[in-house]
């Protein structure tokens, strides 16, 4: 096998999608396994949708996901750079002026209002709009004529007639296209600008791309890069075209769907761990052999096998990857853990009048149930709310005969601590229920309900020493 070679090529026209990092993230683990080089090249030719900051948004989120290119506009190769199709312009013109010698393509001089007109006409009749090719067949001279008046024209690639083409997709099997049901398409546009089938053909040759992992949704461009392939005699690389990611709806992951957060930014922004987020992302359209999903990056490098990959859609599961998720919480370090929570609470409370080691506490208490980061905020929100209401369960349940002896038993014993600590507040629940005569459910539960509002909950100990002296009293 020669060197393997991929390539990741978004266009800055907006931040780094789930779908796209997806891209990334296979074709980054087939060149790791292969000791290859993953290549990020950047395809910016749409001027009008291209986005400040773009560009660096997917390399930053890139590597926070742990996806580091070998070869970017930041790190290039002098071989292959450079990795801007803007700044390759110059490549691209070479390439044409050989084709349109070759006869392999002409200039088209139809203005948009013609070329519409005919395509109205043609669906209008039912048939597939394609060009007419008007402008194929123009002598020498006639060409030279409308370039002398100035009359604007792209540069359309002369399809063969005839002609089948045939691969062998790495995920699909055996795919073909007749050149018949494909029209004169456009290699380069009226600004001197290169179309994507047509750059994307001279990027991946000249880069010396040897393995292409897409969406399916480039599938139906194949026939057109390989037309260029077959033109210029060179040797196409081989494609593997990946399904499509779909919501829980088993719909197609669209940047409208509002049910799903669709950029790798938003679940850095949530508290994700990127680590998760990589694990989880693998099995988009993959699966290793056997039970497992747990993997570190390198185990996934090193058990990556492109003959997996799914024909099938893959669901995007938010239970999955907040279970995952919440697996990789539980193997950090409760510091770690501290830090990953901080700047939420931070943001959502005040914490001027609480330690460290008491906030250390707090996430210490839901370290093990914690499924992201931001979720903090809602699981704490009893140690900071003033006063606390109980729903309608809770409130019967506090209604039974003995629980305001219960209480108010407890409520001494709290009030002749000097400071609450796990330890001391489960003395004073022991103590409680000596002297009250409750035990289990009608012992713990009325102290949860009075001084966390709620039935449930994490270790109630715990809970009523970070609660602290003075509001454990006031709920009581």
């Amino acid at each position: 096998m020669t060197k393997v070679r991929v390539r990741y090529a978004p266009s800055p026209t907006g931040h780094l999608h789930i779908g796209g990092a997806r891209t990334a993230l296979f074709n980054y683990l087939f060149a790791k396994h292969h000791d290859g080089d993953f290549v990020f090249r950047l395809e910016d030719t749409d001027i009008e949708r291209n986005i400040a900051g773009g560009e660096a948004s997917q390399l930053e989120n890139l590597a926070w996901l742990g996806i580091t290119p070998d070869e970017s506009p930041l790190n290039p190769n002098p071989k292959y750079a450079p990795y801007r199709q803007m700044e390759r312009l110059d490549i691209y013109r070479e390439v044409t002026e050989k084709l349109l010698e070759m006869g392999c393509a002409y200039k088209c001089f139809c203005t948009p209002e013609e070329l519409e007109e005919e395509h109205t006409r043609q669906s209008d009749a039912g048939m597939a709009p394609m060009y007419n090719r008007k402008c194929a067949n123009l002598s020498k001279e006639e060409v030279e004529a409308l370039e002398a008046k100035g009359t604007p024209y792209t540069i359309r690639v002369r399809v063969p007639e005839g002609k089948t083409y045939a691969f062998e997709d790495m995920i699909r099997g055996h795919v073909s296209f007749e050149s018949q049901d494909i029209g004169d398409w456009v290699l380069v546009k009226a600004n001197g600008i290169p179309t994507y089938n047509y750059a994307v053909v001279i990027d991946d040759y000249t880069m010396e791309i040897s393995h292409v992992f897409r969406g399916e949704e480039h599938l139906s461009n194949t026939p057109k890069q390989l037309m260029i392939y077959e033109m210029l005699g060179w040797t196409a690389p081989t494609y593997g075209h990946m399904t499509l990611i779909v919501n829980e709806q088993r719909k197609k992951l669209s940047k409208r769907d509002e049910s799903i957060m669709q950029f790798v930014s938003q679940y850095k922004e949530e508290g994700y761990l990127p680590d998760a987020m990589f694990n989880f992302m693998s099995l988009l359209g993959w699966s290793p052999e056997g039970e497992q999903e747990i993997f570190s990056k390198e185990e996934l490098i090193s058990i990556f096998d492109e003959h997996r990959l799914s024909k099938s859609p893959s669901m995007f599961d938010k239970d999955k990857l907040t279970w995952v998720n919440n697996r990789y919480i539980k193997e950090r370090s409760l510091e770690d853990v501290v830090c990953l929570c901080t700047p939420f609470l931070e943001e959502a409370y005040d914490l001027s009048n609480h330690s460290d080691q008491w906030v250390k506490a707090l996430v210490a208490v839901y370290h093990e149930q914690l499924s992201f980061g931001k979720e903090i905020v809602e699981l704490v929100k009893i140690f900071f709310e003033d006063t606390i209401e109980l729903d309608q369960e809770a409130s019967d349940f506090m209604q039974q005969e003995g629980i305001d002896n219960t209480l108010a038993v407890f409520k001494k014993m709290i009030n002749d601590e000097d400071e609450l600590t796990r330890e001391s507040v489960q003395a004073c629940i022991k103590a409680t229920q000596k002297e009250a005569g409750a035990k289990g459910k009608m012992l713990f539960m009325p102290l949860r309900i009075a001084t966390t509002g709620s039935m449930h909950g994490p270790d109630l100990a715990s809970s009523i020493a970070l609660l602290g002296k003075e509001k454990v009293l006031s709920r009581l």
